[in-house]
């Protein structure tokens, strides 16, 4: 019998492989691209960036060093150049997909980062299996621009997974739904009509704006906002800003809210501020052909008719009086029941006798 040679030996000694088999080694060099892996074979081990992992762009020598022990899968005993092809990630994929159908059929509430933002959802990546997250399942809300969610960590539930059609979708409305819910149901216990409470500000709208008490929204609408006239909220209130309300009133779900203390009332002591024969100031906040509307104080207007102007004859009141002019005037009647106050200009000077006209209309 003949004596085998050395690298006889040394091969004789040496494990095979197959493709598809998983085989475990050592590192002994990473590159940015590339691990290179000590298998027990006499060929290394190769794993390409793109076989560690689906996440694009990675250093790989920030995610394994030198010595480390990794499992891999071969996918080519020879590439050509004596080297065996593995994968890392096709490894990963393969428990991956055990554990996310684990997860589908527990509801278990999984955590990781949205890697992608594609025009109809967001992707993110676990054990290296990806799963799909539609715009519609994201959020509870609708958003207008995702890019908000990358390389952000989200909890969400796998809600349909089949790895034969490459489709697992993940779920994160629900988990979000499912929380507000929760909030509300905590804070109906605890809250009442007449409440003061401080929210911040969510959403402002044309018609009102939308204060969050803590996971749960309230309408603070245009007409609660102030006792006086309130034209466009949005140049009142900015997203984000704390504010100080009261609960108006609660409806199953719904929660109204008004700033409208009654404390701070303008019409609070009105029957002495604005008792007939009182002579007031105040700013002309809108016209109309048969008077013009003097705002006396936020949330107090008078009228003053257009043929209380002047003792000579008006046509409508834009002719004299302009918006935001100051004007004094005599109150002329008061009803507080209504919330009605009359105004004259007239009252305040004495007509002109015919005489003194005549007289001014001849040295013109």
């Amino acid at each position: 019998m003949s004596e085998m040679s050395f690298e006889q030996m040394l091969e004789e000694s040496l494990k095979t492989i197959r493709n598809g088999e998983v085989v475990e080694g050592t590192v002994i060099d990473v590159k940015p691209d590339e691990i290179i892996l000590n298998i027990g074979y006499k060929s290394d081990g190769i794993i390409t960036r793109s076989e560690y992992t689906n996440e694009p762009n990675v250093d790989l020598t920030t995610m394994v060093k030198p010595g480390d022990t990794l499992e891999a899968k071969v996918i080519k005993v020879n590439d050509g150049e004596d080297q065996v092809l593995l994968s890392h990630k096709r490894l990963a994929a393969e428990k991956g997909s055990k554990r996310l159908e684990e997860a589908h059929a527990n509801n278990e509430v999984l955590t990781a980062k949205v890697v992608q933002v594609l025009q109809g959802g967001v992707c993110v990546i676990v054990d290296e299996t990806r799963i799909f997250i539609p715009a519609s399942l994201v959020s509870d809300v609708y958003e207008k621009d995702l890019n908000k969610f990358k390389d952000q960590e989200i909890e969400f539930v796998i809600s349909e997974f089949d790895p034969k059609k490459r489709r697992i979708i993940g779920n994160r409305k629900v988990l979000l739904t499912a929380k507000k819910a929760e909030l509300q149901k905590e804070l109906f216990e605890k809250i009442h009509v007449g409440d003061v409470v401080e929210g911040t500000v969510k959403n402002v709208t044309e018609f009102g704006a939308f204060i969050d008490l803590g996971g749960v929204d309230g309408l603070l609408h245009i007409s609660e906002m102030s006792w006086g006239r309130v034209e466009n909220p949005k140049k009142v209130f900015t997203v984000g800003q704390t504010v100080r309300v009261f609960i108006k009133n609660i409806t199953e779900t719904k929660i109204a809210l008004s700033r409208k203390f009654e404390n701070e009332n303008p019409w609070n002591g009105a029957n002495e501020k604005y008792a007939i024969g009182n002579v007031v100031s105040g700013k002309v906040a809108r016209m109309t052909d048969f008077g013009a509307f003097i705002e006396l104080a936020p949330g107090v207007d008078a009228l003053l008719h257009v043929s209380q102007i002047s003792h000579d004859h008006v046509e409508k009141p834009s002719d004299v009086l302009k918006i935001g002019q100051e004007v004094e005037a005599k109150i002329v009647d008061f009803n507080e029941d209504d919330k009605k106050i009359s105004l004259s200009i007239k009252a305040l000077t004495a007509p002109v006798a015919e005489d003194e006209k005549e007289e001014v209309a001849e040295n013109v």
